[in-house]
């Protein structure tokens, strides 16, 4: 089984950490994004991933490395391919049209979900749904009483279905789903200005093609700074038998620690209370503080912090005032060393 990821956008809605990092690779509790995606589909999937392609827009050579060691990690080959315009959902899977053979999983990288089932290979295809309090803002499916899906629709101005395709999708035949994405690119048959997935899933279904839902019990969401502390939060939830126990490298000292937290390699915490729903990067150090429900990152200093529902980068100094923040990698915020 291949994976695939379409991953250009840069994430505008969580700037100012993605003007630095691309969203798919800001750590969720110690670990990327996209690698948490990929590594839950294989989990899904049941057998062995032979190869996870990334496509991405200009991202440079180290966030090339970077993939390429997630799909390492997986023991499976890593592939390469560039999105340089938005142009949709089928145009970002048509750039890596030499991956799209056999079966396929394709899963947008701006989203986690957790799930207890195991992927139905017998179908053409399982689309990942989650019902939704808003579907006007999603593609929707129609399901019969089996199952499978008679209808999709994209962002309904009225209501006809609550369950959202959360961006993830099985194909048994990658082919299939590429002569039908190309007959609408060499169309130019566009919705919203677009090439849609949608549109050529509802090509294949009406050519008898059989897809069924796959239902998730979490969706979680990385649009924006709050969607991510809170998917941050859920993640250390999940795992927090895993993250019981701290890096050996970290020292804490005269501090209280409320799990569940993720602490990584080298922190330092001292006359603090961190937790819960905190999860802190590599070399970063904490001092005189006070942290819950907040995402962060690498080689950070927090002198006199009191922050909630924040998320702070890399490298990044913050000295002292209560309040809810997002600060980007390589700022300063001094409250406390003011003339």
């Amino acid at each position: 089984m291949k994976i695939i990821v379409p991953m250009a956008g840069r994430g505008s809605r969580l700037r100012p950490h993605t003007l630095t990092v691309p969203k798919p690779l800001i750590p969720i509790a110690g670990k990327p994004i996209v690698q948490r995606l990929v590594e839950d589909i294989a989990k899904v999937a049941g057998e062995k991933i032979e190869e996870v392609a990334f496509i991405i827009g200009d991202f440079g050579d180290e966030v090339e490395k970077s993939l390429l060691q997630i799909a390492e990690r997986l023991g499976a080959k890593g592939s390469i391919y560039h999105q340089l315009e938005p142009l949709g959902t089928a145009h970002a899977i048509k750039c890596a049209e030499d991956s799209m053979q056999g079966n396929v999983v394709v899963a947008f990288a701006d989203t986690l979900f957790r799930a207890d089932f195991i992927l139905d290979k017998e179908a053409d295809g399982v689309i990942w749904v989650k019902s939704v309090e808003d579907p006007s803002a999603f593609g929707v499916v129609k399901l019969d009483g089996n199952d499978t899906i008679t209808d999709f629709i994209e962002k309904p101005e009225t209501f006809v279905s609550d369950l959202a395709i959360i961006g993830i999708y099985y194909f048994n035949s990658g082919e299939k789903l590429m002569d039908e994405i190309n007959y609408i690119i060499s169309n130019d048959i566009k919705n919203g200005g677009e090439y849609q997935l949608t549109l050529a899933l509802e090509n294949l279904k009406a050519k008898g093609a059989k897809f069924t839902a796959g239902k998730v019990n979490d969706w979680m969401d990385c649009g924006n700074k709050n969607a991510t502390v809170e998917t941050n939060y859920k993640i250390l939830e999940y795992e927090k038998e895993e993250m019981a126990t701290f890096a050996a490298s970290s020292v804490i000292e005269n501090s209280l620690i409320i799990p569940p937290c993720f602490i990584g390699e080298n922190v330092k915490i001292s006359n603090s209370k961190i937790g819960p729903g905190v999860s802190i990067g590599n070399n970063t150090i904490i001092v005189n503080s006070n942290i819950e429900n907040s995402l962060i990152q690498e080689k950070t200093t927090i002198n006199h912090g009191n922050l909630s529902n924040s998320m702070i980068g890399n490298s990044a100094q913050y000295f002292g005032v209560s309040r809810e923040i997002s600060l980007g990698d390589f700022s300063v915020l001094d409250f406390i060393n003011k003339d």
